[in-house]
């Protein structure tokens, strides 16, 4: 209990499924947590069962980022953590998400939440957590980084630049004397409201069942067992606590040994 007391920690996307868990676990441990995410309905229910404080926010506005950072220093006095989760998923069927099918305009909304609102949320955190003396950086991004993803383009390549720039931001702030460490985190098969969407539209473009689908994922894990919500938050608590002071650029794979093979 309390490893992340006194820190102030910035959610993105943490109104439901990965973010909402890293929430609570948050609190739990002691930090003030600031949310935001664009669904208003469930970001503000959580505040009000939490006690978390939540703003509403697209990630891929730059001018949002710059007052939400100013509402945080001036209400909180200081940044220590941030937790880049707001991420979509974009389409996941064969017909409209492969190499030869994704339309430009899905493949730019996609590069748009889940790499750029990383990096401007980055470059955006940054000199306040040099103002706080230090901070943690956490990217969620996915095993989709680390595999090929000829069924949804978009989104695997999207979580491959995420990772590259954990890399390139933990690099600079190592070197610069800032204090300030950036990873990332790579879910595997999790039941999240967003993997029911892509359960839900691939096993209709294949003629099966869901549970059917959800049977194909399972079996695909060494370990046997989907991931939970609480396995992600548990992986962003000791990377932003002061436990892994010394850990920069690391790729944290929390997928039942998935990836094991590549």
């Amino acid at each position: 209990m309390n490893r992340l007391a006194d820190k102030v920690a910035l959610i993105t996307g943490g109104a439901a499924g990965l973010g909402r868990e890293i929430v609570k676990c948050f609190l739990k441990e002691g930090a003030r947590v600031i949310v935001t995410d664009i669904n208003t309905k469930l970001g503000s229910q959580l505040a009000e069962s939490t006690g978390c404080e939540f703003i509403c926010q697209d990630v891929t506005n730059e001018d949002e980022w710059l007052v939400i950072i100013k509402i945080i220093e001036s209400r909180y006095g200081k940044l220590d953590i941030l937790i880049n989760n707001a991420g979509i998923e974009g389409p996941m069927s064969k017909a409209t998400s492969s190499p030869e099918t994704t339309s430009l305009q899905d493949w730019k909304r996609v590069q748009s939440v889940n790499v750029e609102g990383v990096f401007i949320g980055c470059r955006a955190a940054i000199p306040a957590m040099r103002r706080s003396g230090g901070g943690s950086i956490i990217n969620i991004s996915s095993i989709a980084a680390l595999l090929p993803t000829p069924e949804h383009v978009a989104y695997g390549v999207s979580k491959a630049a995420v990772r590259h720039l954990t890399t390139s931001i933990a690099m600079h702030c190592a070197t610069d004397g800032s204090k300030i460490r950036c990873n990332s985190i790579h879910p595997g098969t999790i039941l999240t409201p967003m993997l029911e969407r892509v359960i839900i539209e691939k096993s209709q473009e294949r003629g099966i069942s869901d549970k059917q689908m959800l049977t194909e994922l399972k079996a695909e894990i060494p370990q046997g067992e989907f991931q939970l919500p609480e396995d992600i938050a548990a992986a962003a608590l000791f990377l932003a606590s002061d436990e892994s002071k010394h850990i920069t650029g690391l790729k944290m794979v929390v997928d039942g040994g998935n990836t094991l093979s590549t």
